[in-house]
């Protein structure tokens, strides 16, 4: 426990991007809780717009929030679309977090990226290597716009005494998960590949990069469960990393996905293409001491992630 604990029972809690992964997990894991939770789609809601999020938060009356909503996407997206990488999460949570202050929000937790540490940070990352020297140049429109959601959740605290938090995943996969190769992460990409390789009988897959960079990956119901542990036991200024303390390099995740998957041919490496970070670990000895650590293997969110791709995107 650090600071005073958060009582979710009979609460009003919004999750905002309820349609996206990590929103969908996080509206999972409230349903074992007793609160109301609160879903706005995107039709209903524009979370560009500060009006529309102004009237919409006023009639609803969130007690607690979840940021989830974001522009998000690999390393293609990222270099080909960086002012919705930067300036669409600048206002989405801009206009929820601002909005939250002004109609006495109790309680708001911000989600940000991994992504937000510098390239070269020390590995594993500690939460204070944030804002200690060069983002990566892939995806730094998205790392600016997250870095900004940190600082302006700390402003609240320190101005007002919101008792708003942030916390800052791993490289996430599993159900609703992005499969659209044009803008996916590496392991949904690589997922499709295999899949796509086995169903049409290929030897061969191309991936980009050498293979060597090593990656954490979190299964993003594992995250849904960290998000309500600290909403309920953390509040302090600082942001917490949320990750599971291993690594791999994309190589190896590429077999280990090739063995969930069935596809027994080879991977081979575009090097002409962008590795991105060379290595990127956090460092979750704050989250673990706290209590919380993470309950899914590699293999087996693979395999569960998956299992959900046949059935609802393949």
């Amino acid at each position: 426990m650090i600071g005073k604990p958060y009582d979710l029972t009979g609460k009003r809690v919004w999750v905002a991007g309820h349609n996206g992964m990590v929103g969908g997990a996080i509206a999972r894991r409230l349903a074992t809780e007793s609160c109301d939770v609160l879903t706005a789609s995107r039709k209903e809601l524009d979370l560009t717009r500060q009006a529309d999020v102004e009237t919409w938060m006023a009639k609803a009356k969130p007690d607690a929030i979840f940021v989830a909503a974001a522009v998000v996407g690999g390393i293609l997206a990222n270099n080909t679309r960086p002012v919705d990488f930067l300036t669409d999460n600048l206002f989405i949570q801009g206009n929820i977090i601002s909005t939250a202050h002004k109609i006495g929000v109790e309680k708001l937790m911000f989600l940000g990226s991994s992504c937000i540490y510098p390239r070269l940070a020390p590995q594993p990352i500690p939460e204070s290597a944030l804002l200690t020297g060069p983002l990566e140049p892939t995806n730094q429109w998205y790392a600016i716009a997250k870095i900004s959601g940190i600082m302006q959740c700390q402003a609240y605290r320190r101005q007002y005494g919101r008792d708003f938090i942030s916390g800052m995943p791993t490289n996430l996969y599993g159900p609703g998960d992005n499969f659209d190769l044009q803008s996916s992460h590496v392991l949904p990409a690589l997922m499709v590949k295999a899949h796509n390789a086995k169903v049409a009988g290929d030897k061969t897959i191309t991936a980009w990069g050498t293979g060597q960079p090593r990656r954490e990956f979190l299964y993003v119901d594992d995250l849904a469960d960290a998000c309500v542990f600290l909403m309920k036991n953390y509040s302090d200024d600082e942001h917490v990393n949320i990750g599971t303390g291993d690594d791999v390099t994309i190589r190896e995740l590429a077999e280990t996905i090739s063995d969930v998957v069935g596809f027994e041919g080879t991977f081979t490496y575009d090097t002409s293409k962008p590795d991105g970070t060379p290595k990127k670990l956090m460092d979750s000895a704050k989250l673990n001491a706290m209590g919380w650590r993470a309950g899914t293997d590699l293999k087996q969110g693979v395999a569960k992630a998956y299992d959900w791709y046949r059935r609802n995107a393949a």
